[in-house]
């Protein structure tokens, strides 16, 4: 099949929870943005539908902890080092 032949409105749209934050823990392998792990990021759209919706009805429960995790590392990351006193020399 050649690219002139393929007829984009023929495709339906994939939605997708993916936020743009694309960071992923390391100890549970998901991304602090959409709850999806790297394996189901990458096969996106290969899954079914119905794959696609079992995910995203697994994503609520898989939120809150990666949420806390990322509120926690932004915490130690933020640390204004210009607003201590300077030592008079």
């Amino acid at each position: 099949m050649k690219r002139e032949d393929v007829n984009l409105a023929d495709f339906e749209p994939i939605d997708s929870p993916c936020k743009l934050i694309c960071s992923v823990d390391k100890e549970s392998d998901r991304c602090f943005g959409c709850g999806r792990s790297r394996d189901e990021i990458a096969r996106w759209t290969l899954y079914t539908k119905e794959e696609r919706d079992d995910i995203l009805s697994q994503l609520p429960e898989r939120m809150p902890p990666l949420e806390e995790k990322l509120a926690e590392r932004r915490k130690r990351r933020r640390v204004n080092r210009r607003s201590k006193p300077r030592r008079e020399a």
